[in-house]
């Protein structure tokens, strides 16, 4: 046998058997004692798991052993909340995440940011602002969320510097305008729904 053959079938068999040990996934004893403290709930059935789901268990200890005090306080009300949803709320909630994951780089982070802004409000302020989106007619969501995933940054970014320039009288006159648009775009089927222009 040439050495090219002999190396290649060693090449081959290590292969094989560190396929064979990625399919066979991480034994609990292997597990650090921190690892096996977090994961005490599945120490019974852990070695049964698929090792794509005990590796996905084992990077969401590392995130948790990272997060701060504040972050895993989060984590557990947001994993509290899970509990509670059912399972239609939970497809729509895996699908909002598919689309997040699917978005550029860029416009991740821009919705991270404006999630941030939006967790910084005063809760009173938040509630008002969820108050007013869910009074919004079904309509006029769908038609404000298609404006607004159709605007170039630049144009979100004029919008809302618009938006903060304007005294409270100034936007709520704005709101107004806009829902009497939206209401004489129903009037009209057919006519199309115009973007906000200053001056109009």
């Amino acid at each position: 046998m040439s050495h090219k053959r002999l190396w290649l079938l060693i090449v081959l068999l290590l292969s094989g058997m560190v396929a064979v040990a990625q399919e066979a996934g991480t034994a609990w004893d292997r597990l650090s004692a921190e690892e096996q403290k977090l994961l005490q709930p599945f120490a019974e059935r852990w070695n049964q798991l698929p090792p794509e789901r005990q590796d996905r268990l084992q990077k969401g200890v590392k995130r948790w052993a990272g997060m701060t005090p504040e972050q895993r306080r989060q984590a557990k009300k947001r994993l509290q909340r899970w509990k509670t949803m059912s399972p239609e709320q939970r497809q729509r909630a895996r699908a909002r995440y598919e689309r997040f994951r699917n978005l550029p780089p860029e416009e991740q982070e821009r919705l991270r940011r404006t999630r941030r802004w939006f967790q910084n409000l005063p809760p009173e302020r938040r509630q008002e602002l969820r108050q007013r989106w869910q009074s919004l007619p079904p309509e006029q969501r769908r038609a404000l969320r298609e404006r607004l995933q159709n605007m170039t940054p630049e144009q979100r970014r004029e919008a809302r510097d618009r938006l903060r320039n304007m005294t409270p009288e100034q936007r709520r006159a704005w709101r107004e305008r806009r829902h009497q648009r939206s209401l004489d775009s129903q009037d009209n089927a057919g006519s199309q729904n115009t973007p906000y222009q200053p001056g109009r």
